[in-house]
């Protein structure tokens, strides 16, 4: 009775360790199931990409804000089915993330070739380094087998995201609850080296900083200037775009940085990198080092926070569409 007793933990120890074992990511996770899936997202990536090469920046986005609610499931693609439901993309922080279609073109076309195998998730994960790689930027490993989560969440997505007006604290609060640090909060915020920003997500430090109509003196007085002259000329603006690195906005390199150190990073939360030690020192390497180095490290941070809250094995689903909860 005592040999059949440590025969069957022995045996829930081996089911134990395989089940834990096929629930985790890992490199090549479809070779089997769909051997040209990851081919397929990198086709659709640069078939698109030279005439629109912004796409990267908006999925750099997308990916951002989808891995801090509720892990990089998928959940920022959930559409409403009632006009009650309050998912993520309805969130304030999402209203101009975009890239939507884009995603839905890829699904479209693993679903022709391997229907119901490969999730949203991971073709978000995937055609965001694509889309990186192909105008010049950095690569980094990623490791497949996320699945769909079921549940998009309004209020998630409201509190979790970090704001562009958030002050240090904040940012690295947020960040330290997706097992982020200040390394990360630096290198992933270097990802504002490509894309535009509204006026609205900046304009306060313009036109009304404090409430009493004056501008954010962490802000260079030269470059505030030309916004309010020549961008967004009232704090009512909500459609005029900026970019978010001056004259090379499809360029992955280190000018952001270089910004920021000229307090011309154009958000309250590059700024805040300035006003912490730790943080600061991060900015200044990067400034004065290799872009070899910066893409580096960025790859190693963008593999983290891939990794956020992941669902694998038997968790969530392989969403149809990737709207909609099957």
């Amino acid at each position: 009775m005592a040999r059949f007793g440590l025969a069957l933990v022995m045996i829930l120890a081996i089911l134990g360790s395989v089940s834990f074992s096929e629930a985790q990511l890992k490199m090549g996770f479809y070779d089997k199931t769909c051997p040209t899936a990851e081919k397929i997202v990198q086709d659709v990536v640069n078939q698109h990409i030279n005439n629109a090469p912004s796409l990267a920046a908006g999925l750099i986005r997308m990916h951002f804000h989808d891995c801090f609610v509720l892990g990089c499931d998928g959940s920022i693609l959930i559409n409403a089915t009632s006009s009650n439901q309050q998912v993520e993309k309805l969130a304030p922080p999402n209203l101009t993330v975009r890239g939507f279609d884009f995603i839905d073109k890829v699904k479209s076309a693993l679903e022709s070739k391997c229907p119901g195998i490969v999730s949203c998730a991971d073709i978000i994960t995937l055609a965001t380094r694509d889309s990186i790689v192909a105008i010049g930027g950095p690569t980094w490993n990623v490791p497949t087998g996320r699945r769909d989560g079921r549940i998009s969440n309004f209020a998630e997505a409201r509190d979790n995201i970090p704001p562009p007006f958030g002050n240090f604290t904040t940012l690295i609060t947020l960040f330290a609850n997706q097992g982020l640090d200040v390394k990360d909060l630096v290198l992933l915020s270097g990802a504002h080296t490509i894309g535009v920003s509204h006026c609205s997500s900046f304009s306060n430090r313009l036109f009304n900083f404090t409430g009493v109509g004056d501008q954010d003196p962490s802000l260079d007085s030269e470059y505030a200037d030309n916004l309010k002259s020549r961008r967004c000329l009232s704090l009512a603006d909500n459609t005029t775009k900026v970019e978010m690195d001056p004259g090379s906005r499809n360029t992955f390199d280190l000018s952001y940085f270089k910004l920021v150190l000229k307090r011309r990073g154009l958000f309250e939360s590059d700024a805040a990198l300035t006003m912490n030690p730790a943080a600061l020192a991060q900015v200044r390497r990067f400034a004065g080092g290799s872009e070899q180095d910066f893409f580096s490290e960025f790859s190693k941070s963008m593999e983290k926070m891939g990794r956020i809250g992941v669902k694998t094995g038997s968790a969530g689903e392989i969403r149809r569409t990737c709207a909609f909860v099957n």
